[in-house]
């Protein structure tokens, strides 16, 4: 595809999402959403569905794409230097949770819990915590690069479903939560360097790290599990 029907494609799409956060509080990220979007933007159906091909799925998962790519941002301009790291993995997921709308996300949440969205759905939360470790210069190569990733989906899951329930002022609440599942992370590393350390743990109850340490992060080349890189 030449560069310039490439850019007027990302364009046309980003316009579309654009145009249909103002119908999703009503009705939710559906078909309808995506029929109003093209109309408010003078796209053809045709041309909208070409660009979200399951609809309201399509633009949900759009959405949480661009919070990653804010969050990112926020993370360039922002001095992690002078972070410990337990530090810059908080700042990054409240970064994550500032750049969105509760409203968008909880009709988000909805559809992604229904049965058939479910690997959409961790594929979605998988691919945040890997671009956060990533940003973050990550440099595991073993096991150690999915139980991270793997910790940090369910760490920012629960977080996204604490903050949807939060009406404390500025989500207070939400942070203290969200503190306390880093330290509860930061404790489990520390219990698993001693089991690593100690030749008698080591051999007994270390032996899933084990196992662990035997895999290997995927190429470039090769998808994330469950899904592309994209």
């Amino acid at each position: 595809m030449p560069a310039t029907d490439s850019a007027n494609t990302h364009n046309a799409a980003d316009g579309i999402l654009d145009a249909a956060l103002d119908h999703v509080p009503f009705d939710g990220w559906s078909e309808a959403t995506l029929t109003a979007a093209a109309e408010d933007q003078g796209q053809t159906l045709a041309m909208a569905k070409a660009l979200f091909p399951r609809g309201g799925l399509d633009l949900a998962l759009a959405y949480h794409r661009r919070g990653d790519a804010q969050m990112l941002a926020a993370l360039t301009a922002a001095d992690l230097d002078a972070m410990r790291y337990r530090a810059r993995v908080i700042f990054a997921l409240r970064a994550r949770l500032e750049a969105a709308d509760r409203e968008l996300v909880r009709r988000a949440a909805t559809l992604m819990a229904l049965p058939q969205n479910a690997p959409e759905a961790a594929r979605a939360m998988w691919n945040t915590a890997d671009a956060i470790w990533t940003a973050l210069g990550d440099t595991s190569e073993d096991g150690n690069w999915y139980s991270k990733r793997a910790i940090l989906s369910a760490v920012y899951s629960s977080t996204v479903l604490y903050w949807l329930g939060d009406d404390s002022e500025d989500q207070a609440d939400t942070w203290d939560f969200l503190d306390r599942r880093i330290e509860n992370v930061m404790q489990f590393e520390q219990s698993k360097a001693r089991i690593k350390a100690s030749p008698v743990l080591r051999n007994t109850i270390g032996l899933p790290f084990k196992l662990l340490e035997s895999l290997r992060k995927p190429a470039e080349s090769e998808p994330l599990p469950g899904g592309s890189r994209s």
